[in-house]
């Protein structure tokens, strides 16, 4: 970015006179010393180009750095939202595993007793080593996340608590593709009209100061002309209609996406809702087949097969939630919204 800057600053200043010595030796052993000066008069647009690319140049680059960022605060943010769904899935799973504990210890004394057969004692043992691997797998996976995320962080981030909150739309900012085809298309015209000019004759005026000074006009290309320059103009005047092509595909592959992932959260926040709905009525379910149990309506199966309902509703309600954040961290990173380009 800054090297861009810099490129622009000096090509702000091109249409000034070029000035530099001239030193030869003379047949005579002699040193002389001149000053060459050369001012463009015409150059078919050639200077014209050369700060107009310059610019162009500028806002290449600073797409380049906001996407960048952007693509650097999405990975952050992914990292902590896993961290903070496995969190959560810990904190579920440690329930569970709790009340699936208790249902084995009354499965065993009830197996003690006679009351029970020793295959439901072994298929709730299974369960439970089901849901221990699966609390286990959580926390480390919680774990790896925070390393990684710490390890882009300037400072510790372990006690973070919170799910992002990415307010975006489909209309939250123009998508960074699109800026970055915009300033392409005119760094390609502007380079086009730089290749077109060094192809035409240009007049300057220079010479010499110092002894022997020499002042004069100066007819020239840097390319001689030949039966194909017409040819070649021709193609170098292609690059604007090719540039405005690929502007118009950048802007159908980011409002597809853009439409795509608008879509798929309002999907995915429908569906968390009514996973919300069915967890409640999970949770109903299993208080009713909890106080039958109590009456000795119902066998200790049967309440853990409910309560497998209701803890699978609330681990669907909890993905979904977070499927909605990982979609709007996307949209964010699309629209360049994730980070302030004039901070930056």
């Amino acid at each position: 970015m800054r090297a861009a800057t810099l490129r622009s600053e000096a090509a702000s200043k091109n249409w000034l006179p070029k000035i530099g010595p001239q030193i030869s030796l003379t047949s005579l052993g002699s040193v002389v010393a001149n000053l060459v000066v050369d001012q463009v008069l015409f150059d078919n647009g050639r200077r014209k180009g050369e700060r107009e690319f310059a610019v162009a140049d500028v806002e290449v680059a600073a797409v380049s750095l906001a996407q960048d960022t952007n693509k650097r605060v999405a990975t952050a943010l992914g990292l902590y939202t896993t961290a903070a769904q496995a969190r959560e899935n810990a904190t579920l799973g440690q329930a569970t595993l709790k009340d699936m504990s208790h249902f084995e210890w009354v499965m065993q004394e009830r197996v003690k007793g006679g009351v029970s057969d020793m295959s439901d004692l072994t298929i709730l043992r299974q369960k439970l080593s089901e849901i221990r691997a699966d609390y286990t797998a959580s926390v480390e996976r919680e774990a790896t996340s925070l390393s990684e995320l710490n390890a882009m962080s300037i400072q510790p981030l372990t006690d973070l608590r919170g799910v992002p909150d990415i307010p975006v739309t489909a209309f939250a900012g123009e998508p960074l593709i699109v800026v970055r085809a915009k300033a392409e298309r005119t760094r390609s015209i502007a380079a086009a009209k730089v290749e077109r000019a060094g192809k035409l004759p240009g007049l300057s005026a220079g010479g010499t100061i110092g002894e022997g000074s020499t002042l004069g006009l100066n007819i020239g290309s840097d390319q001689l002309l030949g039966l194909g320059t017409k040819a070649s103009l021709d193609a170098t005047a292609l690059a604007g209609e090719t540039a405005n092509r690929k502007l118009r595909q950048s802007v159908e592959d980011s409002n597809r996406d853009l439409r795509r992932l608008e879509q798929q959260i309002s999907a995915k926040s429908r569906q968390a809702a009514e996973a919300a709905t069915l967890a409640t009525q999970a949770k109903r379910n299993l208080d009713i087949f909890q106080e039958q149990y109590d009456a000795g309506q119902r066998q200790v199966m049967d309440v853990v097969g409910v309560y497998e309902t209701y803890a699978r509703q609330q681990q669907s309600q909890l993905a979904l939630k977070y499927d909605v954040v990982r979609l709007r961290i996307e949209m964010a990173q699309i629209q360049g919204v994730l980070a302030d380009g004039g901070a930056i």
